[in-house]
């Protein structure tokens, strides 16, 4: 599958790219090229390949949900430099 200079530049308008006359040619000579040799894949015999949708195998690595008492309150409060009615107090933004 050859590609022409037009669809090259088409190719460049919508990569916003500006190419010479004689880049348009040596792109469209080497796009083709590649396109030509992708093309091989056609001719490969793929009846009874099965689809992948990960090369390989995958499974959850997520632990299991177990429900545990939370810290205690007091203890978490301990730590913020400043409280204010059992809560943390922090700095005014506005």
């Amino acid at each position: 599958m050859a590609l022409t200079i037009k669809e090259v530049e088409h190719v460049a308008l919508l990569a916003r790219l500006s190419l010479s006359d004689e880049e348009k040619a040596l792109f469209s000579r080497q796009l083709s090229s590649i396109l030509e040799y992708v093309d091989q894949l056609n001719e490969l015999d793929t009846d009874d390949v099965e689809p992948l949708t990960h090369i390989l195998p995958v499974f959850n690595v997520f632990r299991e949900d177990v429900v545990r008492p939370g810290s205690v309150r007091e203890e978490i409060l301990s730590n913020a430099p400043l409280l204010e009615e059992n809560q943390y107090k922090v700095p005014k933004i506005m």
